[in-house]
């Protein structure tokens, strides 16, 4: 039986790249495309966007890298973003101030939880794509979608969204709240006697958690 092949979707504009060259030494199959989201599609849940130093400080000064960002965690569940070469010269290019440079960086890993990893060199870059996409599709069995779907939010989701921006509510306790009144409507008008039942919610919270959904809304 013939050993499955690793297959890449690569963005057509990457087609000139050194990564690009050195990818094309693996045992893989490459399909260029012209992508709306990302570089490189590994697997139905992971997009790559890679960028060179020089890149990731242009689109950083062009506001451009957010709206990528945004793209990629809204189409795929697990983003990844590549940055390839020096990491030094990020803080020793276009004199840029050493807290802007920390700051995107703890932005795109902690606001927009996509992780970065960093290479030196394109044959680094092309190997770890490889052997992303050789986890993902040979350990993993995840298959590769050649068409990327903006991903919606279902209802449920959309409900443990609202509940999980109450104050002191984190996800796992939007769901018990919810599971327990049944909608958000119903979570929304229960009284304190009611929410203090919930496990996890005493009276305190109970009582912080009704002020906050009743009290009148001060425009001042």
């Amino acid at each position: 039986m013939p050993v499955k092949k690793v297959e890449i979707i690569v963005d057509h504009r990457e087609k000139s790249s050194k990564t690009f060259e050195w990818l094309r030494t693996f045992d893989a199959e490459i399909t260029e495309k012209q992508l709306d989201v990302g570089d490189y599609i590994v697997s139905d849940e992971i997009g790559i966007e890679r960028k060179t130093v020089d890149d990731f400080l242009s689109s950083f000064f062009s506001q451009r890298l957010f709206s990528q960002l945004e793209k990629m965690t809204g189409s795929f569940e697990k983003p990844l973003l590549i940055i390839e070469g020096n990491p030094m010269h990020l803080f020793e290019t276009r004199h840029v101030h050493p807290n802007a440079v920390h700051g995107v960086l703890s932005a795109i890993t902690l606001d927009y939880g996509v992780p970065i990893i960093w290479t030196h060199a394109p044959k680094v870059t092309a190997s770890q794509i490889y052997w992303i996409a050789h986890r993902e599709q040979i350990k993993k069995a995840n298959g590769v979608q050649a068409r990327v779907c903006k991903k919606t939010k279902s209802t449920k989701e959309q409900q443990e969204f609202i509940v999980a921006g109450i104050p002191g509510i984190n996800s796992k306790m939007s769901e018990r709240l919810l599971r327990e009144f049944g909608s958000v409507k119903n979570l929304f008008s229960a009284s304190e006697e009611k929410l203090v039942t919930v496990q996890g919610i005493g009276k305190k919270r109970a009582h912080e958690i009704h002020c906050l959904l009743n009290e009148e809304y001060d425009e001042s």
